[in-house]
């Protein structure tokens, strides 16, 4: 599991980018954020409220960011907050605008408390014909441990740093 390698992400405080990134320096491919057209509100109990509002109702935002030729991709990391045990409503556009069938998704999250919630098995019911694999979640921004924790998942899939 490797071939040409995509990291999605969507981030609103910084978070998921900064595991993005580290994932990037680490096994390379090609980034892409996710954003949406219109941005979250910069509060973030705003941000809460309309984040819950959205996942009850089953919203799916318009992106402003497309990704060209996902075909080319095999493994595609997955990066997104937990929001309300799940994927944040843009990664949710993304994944129902973008067919993966047969691609490896490697989900990767950021949260206040929830861990992983449902994300992996959301994921897995918005992409059947792909292949979820173990998600890593790391607390907020993880601090200084992000990186370690990063590899060792990594690791723990059978990824060499480059």
């Amino acid at each position: 599991m490797r071939g040409n390698i995509l990291i999605a992400y969507y981030s609103r405080s910084g978070n998921t980018r900064k595991l993005a990134q580290l994932i990037h320096q680490k096994v390379g491919g090609t980034v892409h954020e996710i954003q949406p057209e219109i941005p979250y509100p910069a509060s973030y109990n705003a941000t809460v409220e309309q984040a819950k509002k959205e996942i009850q109702a089953g919203f799916r935002p318009p992106l402003k960011t497309k990704i060209e030729h996902i075909e080319a991709y095999d493994t595609i990391f997955l990066g997104s907050p937990n929001w309300w045990s799940t994927i944040a409503p843009p990664v949710a556009t993304f994944l129902e605008e973008n067919d993966l069938s047969g691609k490896a998704i490697i989900p990767f999250c950021t949260h206040g408390g929830g861990g992983r919630g449902r994300i992996e098995r959301d994921i897995a019911k918005l992409c059947p014909q792909s292949t979820v694999m173990p998600a890593l979640a790391i607390y907020g921004s993880g601090g200084k441990d992000a990186e370690a924790q990063v590899s060792a998942w990594l690791k723990s899939m059978g990824f060499t740093e480059k």
